[in-house]
């Protein structure tokens, strides 16, 4: 069944020092520059696999994935939480700065630490798949009003297996970003399986927010 777009906003404090240092906030707000080459950048049907770049800048854009066309749309929230854009039917994974949902799959985190290694295990991984729960206090969508301690956060679908992909400590400023490194597996509801792993979280002007993912789809063994 598919999941409802967003459909009201709602807040969230944050209570955070009340520092005053210029660049203190550098990692979060961080202002897109221009960049290119966005979408499936690499594509190698013989083994199929790839990898994704897309611009995950914005807090106020979802980015939805669908592996079977190689196609990419975004929609935009609105000031009412609504979001505006079409979306493919077919998609599989939408990615909101550096959260992630699913369209009605499952994720798992691996112990795999590269593509290779997971396809030489030859076996999709057991265990416990998560799938995406309802939040309403993870898809930040207003940042401006962080030094009053006050975040404004959207409600929506959420899976917080893939979105361990990184990490943001923000109990420490600037906040400290950690990648797991890990390869995850993307169940979808379809019983097609996709391989991914988070290689990048910037881009060559070390701007936060441009997101290079490595995949396999479909995985067959």
């Amino acid at each position: 069944m598919k999941k409802p777009l967003l459909t009201m906003l709602t807040t969230g404090a944050a209570m955070l020092p009340l520092l005053s240092c210029n660049g203190l906030f550098g990692g979060i707000y961080d202002e897109p520059v221009a960049d290119t080459g966005f979408g499936f950048t690499k594509v190698n049907q013989a083994t199929s696999s790839g990898t994704i770049y897309i611009d995950a800048t914005s807090y106020t854009r979802w980015t939805y994935i669908d592996f079977d066309t190689f196609a990419i749309d975004t929609t935009f929230i609105a000031g009412d939480g609504s979001e505006t854009g079409e979306v493919m039917e077919g998609w599989d994974l939408a990615i909101h700065r550096y959260d992630t949902k699913t369209n009605g799959g499952s994720v798992i985190e691996t112990e795999f630490t590269s593509l290779d290694g997971f396809l030489a295990s030859g076996r999709l991984p057991e265990g416990e798949y998560a799938e995406d729960i309802w939040t309403e206090d993870k898809i930040t969508v207003d940042m401006s009003g962080m030094m009053d301690g006050v975040i404004l956060y959207a409600p929506s679908w959420y899976n917080r297996e893939l979105s361990r992909w990184l990490n943001v400590d923000t109990s420490t400023m600037p906040p400290v970003y950690t990648m797991s490194g890990k390869v995850y597996i993307l169940m979808m509801k379809d019983g097609k399986a996709a391989a991914l792993q988070l290689t990048n979280y910037m881009n060559s002007s070390k701007v936060k927010g441009f997101m290079s993912i490595d995949y396999v789809y479909p995985v067959e063994f």
